[in-house]
């Protein structure tokens, strides 16, 4: 966490500066995506979103990460562990590690329901043990605690210009559409790890199976049923984000370019899974750096000019001030871009 980012959200113990920047951390490292278009928000509200997605990517590593060898009864005293230590933090007893101490502090600071976190929790641990859905039906079950109470979890962070109530559908609809593109785009990667997480009703409509998607991730063949049931998966979750779009009117104008840039972004992947011939059973798909610069510097001419008007000048010095902040703004979201001068298909892994 920059200190620029700490001390405009009035973070001042030194203990707490600490694990707001291990979550910082975090993101930047495995949340390529959700890292840049945090770049665009009003830099007061960043540590708060770095420490709701240092929480939800702790959790996801000890599920899926902790170890290849480590079992499944090892990630479940691990996510207990964190369960154990997430419910000491919201009585305030305070807890070990960093990102749960950074969590606990932005659901305080922005009343956000503890609920939002267990659901969470409920859903991580079912992956431990469920490794496929029969309809979609089931996997919006799983999604409600995986993914769209990660939007309700944010919607008071970003703000909004009509009542959280009003907001928090759509904010959870975004967050179920970014999941389903995270589960189109890595069909392959979740094969190896036993699990399906497209509807079973959806792929057998096309007439594949487990025994079919199995059989192309280890011989490397195609099948042309397997690319009709993706094709059908993402028009499923184009019409999620459709649903979700109308929701960033609602959000405070000056959150409002970070949230859009983010849906840009995630929906160019189903663009570049659709111009890869839908091989995510064999490989992952990502947006080029070129085009990620570009929506990242377009958001960012519009989160600059929201700042404008929702913060009208005071003179030369204060004009000095945004200028400085304009200008490290810029520069890091060049940064996190990763520029636009070559293309790459590097990983994302938001």
């Amino acid at each position: 966490m920059t200190a620029r980012e700490l001390d405009a959200a009035g973070i001042t113990d030194p203990s707490l500066r600490a694990a707001y920047t291990a979550s910082r951390l975090l993101n930047a490292r495995h949340g390529k995506t959700y890292f840049l278009a945090t770049r665009l928000l009003p830099v007061d509200r960043r540590a708060a979103v770095h420490a709701l997605y240092g929480f939800a990517r702790y959790a996801d590593d000890i599920v899926d990460d902790l170890g290849a060898g480590a079992s499944t009864g090892e990630r479940r005293l691990a996510l207990d562990a964190l369960e154990r230590q997430w419910l000491r933090a919201v009585r305030g007893e305070g807890a070990d590690e960093p990102v749960v101490r950074a969590a606990a502090d932005t659901r305080v600071r922005y009343g956000i329901p503890a609920r939002h976190f267990t659901d969470f929790l409920t859903s991580m641990r079912s992956d431990l043990s469920v490794e496929e859905y029969p309809t979609y039906a089931d996997l919006r079950s799983y999604m409600h605690g995986s993914a769209a109470v990660i939007g309700l979890q944010m919607t008071p962070v970003l703000g909004t210009v009509v009542s959280r109530a009003e907001a928090e559908p759509y904010a959870a609809a975004l967050g179920v559409a970014f999941q389903l593109t995270n589960f189109l785009r890595d069909v392959g990667e979740d094969l190896d790890r036993g699990r399906i997480y497209l509807p079973l009703d959806l792929l057998a409509a096309h007439g594949v199976d487990r025994e079919l998607l199995t059989w192309s991730r280890r011989t490397g063949r195609r099948d042309a049923r397997i690319t009709s049931a993706l094709r059908a998966a993402a028009a499923l979750t184009r019409d999620v984000y459709r649903a979700a779009e109308p929701g960033i009117e609602r959000l405070d104008p000056v959150s409002a370019p970070c949230v859009r840039t983010a849906l840009v972004l995630y929906r160019d992947i189903l663009g570049a899974i659709e111009e890869d011939g839908y091989a995510v059973v064999h490989r992952r798909a990502v947006v080029g750096r070129r085009r990620r610069a570009a929506v990242a510097l377009r958001g960012l001419a519009g989160a600059l000019a929201a700042r404008t008007v929702a913060r009208p000048g005071r003179g030369s010095g204060g004009g000095s001030e945004r200028g400085a902040g304009r200008a490290h703004d810029e520069a890091a979201v060049a940064a996190a871009s990763g520029g636009a001068v070559t293309e790459h298909r590097g990983e994302d892994g938001s």
